[in-house]
């Protein structure tokens, strides 16, 4: 974004994302910060689903982001965009820091942006603030009293304490930044948050972060361009106008423009195009690059939103494939259709549903062509459950593993596909049940089983290095004197992912 002069710069509403462990607390937080309710499961959602809201706090206003997790965040802060100002790192009181708090610390310090920690859940009876803050401090967050840097607020979102005090610290550290905007015309700002209406068209919810965004005017983004038709706040309220720091959902958008590019304003649709001629680029691959052979899942990914899909992708792409790779056949934002179904059919796929679900005659559809529909609130029980599911594929491989030769060194009974063989195990071990193939000078000829081994006239289980064992052979070659038979077992494939 281009350089204006400081006497242009207003101060302007800091823009502030929530992260942290799944059940933390997060959108129950939201919740209490808020002046009407989002929801009473951590999942979250909204009324007025932009991805963003504002409350006011001492004649001062806040911007929330409302991802669906630090993932989305992460997301859209790789393209280059500066979405918000401050992040406010959730750690529950009696649980501590949490796979996923590292991971929010890890997204939080690549970003370099300014963070204070609410421990949450101090109305529970086993909160201990003081033991998360060592674990903070040994996962790179340092909180004041500790002797860091990082502000640190109690809070209880059950019992509405500690508001006050973490919109406090908010305003505070956005004064300590100066956060300033220009508020005079063109527009700029970031998308951060796209999905389709099935009646209105291409939604999109932009973050203005510098100038006056105002219904007609053209706009565009490296992806997409599109003239601003109708535009309303996170209360479903509309605007004419949007200031620095204001979220809008705006409808106008000929194509459905990625989370995190960065949007501007021009004077007429022929200059937008050519910004997105010039700036364009093409969509990132999803899903992993299947080598030839390789096992894979194929599923089908529906999101609510196109920040969630991109989330999604991406977090997809970082699970380990090597044993098992997943195959994105289709993905896409927007509700699940009879397309969606015929894909999965024809790609023996299941379909991964997050926050999105098909309408009754397309679920009856599903269910009349058998296509399983998982559905999900959360992305982090996404993953896993896809994670899950993919061991369960990958185990479900049979492989073979040699334990053992033997030199046959005498022949005691021979009968219709069995023999009772005797010989001496030359390398390895031999165990009751394994399977046996058969080589004569060198050559294999023959495939069997064993289901006894003796040992000095008594029966064993196993047979090992300089054992002289007698096994009951079936198969229908005949063993002979001085052949080699090697053994092997077929187990299940076992895997990390």
């Amino acid at each position: 974004m281009k350089k204006v002069k400081q006497d242009n710069l207003k101060e302007r509403a800091p823009v502030v994302v929530v992260i942290g462990h799944v059940d933390h607390g997060k959108s129950s937080l939201l919740e209490a910060i808020k002046d009407f309710r989002i929801t009473q499961k951590e999942s979250g959602g909204i009324t007025q689903h932009i991805g963003a809201y504002e409350v006011e706090y001492k004649g001062k206003k806040i911007t929330f982001i409302d991802t669906p997790g630090h993932e989305a965040f992460c997301a859209m802060r790789s393209r280059g965009a500066q979405v918000a100002d401050i992040a406010v790192l959730v750690v529950a009181a009696e649980e501590g820091v949490k796979p996923q708090t590292k991971e929010a610390i890890n997204c939080i310090q690549e970003t370099g942006i300014q963070v204070v920690v609410a421990i949450n859940k101090m109305d529970k009876p086993e909160a201990n603030p003081q033991k998360v803050k060592g674990e903070l401090a040994k996962a790179g967050i340092t909180t004041e009293d500790m002797g860091g840097n990082v502000p640190c607020v109690l809070t209880s979102a059950v019992q509405k304490t500690g508001i006050d005090d973490l919109l406090e610290m908010i305003l505070l550290l956005a004064e300590m930044q100066g956060i300033r905007g220009r508020h005079e015309k063109p527009a700029e700002g970031v998308v951060i948050e796209t999905y389709l209406d099935e009646k209105k068209g291409f939604m999109a919810t932009l973050l203005v972060k510098n100038g006056i965004l105002e219904t007609q005017d053209f706009v565009a983004t490296p992806s997409a361009i599109g003239k601003i038709k109708n535009m309303e706040d996170f209360q479903g309220k509309n605007l004419k106008q949007a200031v620095p720091s204001q979220p809008v959902s705006v409808l106008g958008f000929e194509t459905m423009p990625f989370v995190g590019e960065i949007f501007k304003t021009f004077p007429d649709i022929e200059k937008a195009r050519e910004y997105a001629i010039k700036e364009g680029r093409e969509k990132p691959e999803s899903g992993a690059q299947i080598k030839e052979g390789q096992k894979s899942l194929n599923i089908i990914l529906k999101t609510d939103v196109l920040g969630s899909l991109e989330a999604l992708e991406g977090m997809i792409q970082a699970i380990p494939q090597q044993e098992m790779a997943v195959r994105i056949l289709k993905s896409g934002a927007g509700m699940i259709t009879e397309d969606d179904i015929q894909t999965a059919v024809s790609g023996k796929a299941k379909i991964f549903a997050f926050r999105t679900k098909p309408a009754a005659q397309t679920k009856r559809f599903a269910d009349q062509k058998r296509v399983a529909i998982l559905y999900y609130d959360v992305i982090y029980e996404l993953i896993q459950n896809l994670r899950r599911l993919m061991k369960q594929e990958a185990e479900q491989e049979i492989v073979r593993r040699d334990i053992g030769k033997m030199q046959i060194l005498k022949i005691f009974m021979t009968e219709k596909d069995s023999q009772i063989v005797g010989g001496r195990v030359v390398e390895g071990e031999i165990v009751k049940n394994s399977k046996l193939e058969i080589f004569r000078n060198n050559e294999l000829i023959g495939k069997g089983t064993i289901s006894g081994i003796q040992k000095e006239k008594k029966a064993v289980e196993r047979g090992v290095l300089d054992d002289e064992i007698g096994i009951l052979y079936h198969g229908t070659t005949e063993i002979e004197e001085d052949d080699i038979l090697s053994f092997y077992v077929e187990e299940k494939k076992q895997v990390d992912i």
